[in-house]
């Protein structure tokens, strides 16, 4: 495992658009991007120096199975991730196998579409001190974990560093335009109420994730970057699931929790990972995609 992880690529003859801190994007030409997910995990913000063996197929993979299930609610950016079909460069490198997508391009919009389900990380913590999360008031006495009435659209800006920070509706409609804000958040609780489902009857619990969206070269709207995965989003195992307590993840949750032991001060440089620490975030990620799509990678 350890020797498949892969910390930084170079793509030859592929213009690099941006690194950030999971994914590299590479220009193809001036209708497509090459996006390659690495093994970066980051962390509280910092990108850790250990590397997550397999996680960039993971991400990959798990976002072409999204993509192309959900595709009836909204299109996306996705092209392919077969190694034939990508350019020459891409072809060349077998570090690029499995970690790869070839995409559209697209105007991606200045806002993060966070849909919550349940009570959890920066919302529970939000409700325990407000009675509320991002604005939207909630019943008292609820527990963490808690699954919500209703899911809640929760909107944060698209941060290149440092953190996210949580806006209203109101910034979302000024940043984007009324019809626009109204159409992200509408398709973004419908497809997570679709996952959920789905995820729920393969036994894993979405309890939030985030979506990207942009504007198309045709001018329309279309669901980008990655779609639900380990990295977007909170997975629990439907077993287990207990409200009043933190649960079981199959995310980078494993790999918060191990930093929150540590006296680190959570500011750069972020210290390594134990191998038993990186490994077991390892099998997490792969249990994900396995449970989702019933295979294995």
């Amino acid at each position: 495992m350890t020797a498949a992880a892969v910390l930084q690529v170079s793509v030859s003859d592929l213009n690099l658009v941006k690194r950030g801190k999971v994914r590299d994007v590479y220009e193809v030409d001036d209708q497509h991007l090459l996006i390659v997910a690495t093994d970066r995990i980051s962390a509280f913000d910092c990108i850790l120096p250990t590397a997550i063996a397999r996680k960039g197929e993971v991400l990959t993979s798990l976002s072409k199975f999204w993509f192309e299930k959900l595709a009836h609610i909204v299109p996306n950016h996705f092209i392919t991730i077969e190694p034939e079909q990508m350019p020459a460069a891409v072809q060349q490198a077998p570090e690029l196998r499995g970690r790869s997508m070839l995409v559209r391009r697209a105007d991606v919009f200045p806002v993060e579409c966070v849909v919550r389900g349940y009570l959890v990380g920066s919302g529970w913590k939000d409700y325990l001190r407000t009675g509320q999360v991002c604005g939207h008031k909630l019943p008292e006495d609820l527990v963490e974990s808690t699954e919500l009435q209703e899911p809640i659209f929760t909107p944060s800006t698209k941060a290149e560093i440092g953190h996210d920070e949580n806006i209203s509706e109101d910034v979302v409609r000024d940043l984007v335009g009324p019809d626009t804000a109204n159409y992200l958040r509408e398709t973004s609780l419908r497809l997570y109420k679709e996952a959920r489902s789905y995820a729920r009857s393969r036994g894993i619990i979405i309890a939030d994730t985030k979506f990207e969206f942009g504007r198309d070269q045709n001018g329309q709207i279309i669901l980008v970057d990655e779609a639900l995965t380990p990295d977007s989003s909170r997975f629990w195992p439907v077993e287990g699931y207990k409200p009043g307590q933190s649960q079981a993840s199959f995310d980078k949750q494993f790999v918060r929790d191990y930093l929150e032991t540590l006296t680190w001060d959570k500011q750069p440089p972020a210290p390594p990972l134990p191998p038993e620490v990186a490994s077991a975030t390892t099998g997490r990620y792969l249990d994900a995609y396995r449970l989702l799509t019933g295979e294995e990678l």
